[in-house]
């Protein structure tokens, strides 16, 4: 009797995972899943599939950038920074602007103030005022 109900039990588990992704996906524009993403990778099977589906992704919806990021790769440039110099220079104009406005994006992903100090501290720097004199004090 019970026999009969694994593949019920199987795809009852699926069906878990695949909302529980899309919930996570949806809540704080997928804050929470990046790190599943990152464990997920660990393993050699699925971090090729998951590369895969991010590369077709991204030449879905930015074909210059999926361009650029292919030659980046072919000339080794995530393993040398000389050979990313290099082969920067030989992407065309539209594959460089795709590619420093994705590094950028990443850059400011990457920086992200952590509390109420650092947030004001980068947006009077984005607004091109100084940082407040109490900052200035304790900087000394």
């Amino acid at each position: 009797m019970i026999l009969y109900l694994i593949p019920v039990f199987i795809l009852g588990f699926l069906l878990l995972v695949m909302v529980t992704m899309a919930i996570l996906s949806r809540y704080k524009g997928g804050k929470y899943l990046r790190p599943v993403f990152q464990f997920l990778t660990k393993i050699p099977i699925l971090k090729g599939l998951i590369q895969k589906a991010s590369e077709r992704a991204i030449a879905r919806y930015n074909p210059e950038l999926a361009g650029a990021m292919k030659k980046l790769q072919r000339a080794g440039a995530d393993k040398d920074p000389m050979r990313a110099q290099q082969a920067l220079s030989t992407l065309s104009a539209d594959e460089r602007k795709a590619w420093m406005d994705a590094a950028g994006q990443q850059g400011a992903l990457d920086q992200q103030p952590v509390n109420r100090a650092q947030r004001r501290a980068m947006e009077r720097m984005q607004k091109g005022r100084m940082p407040s004199p109490q900052q200035k004090r304790r900087a000394k």
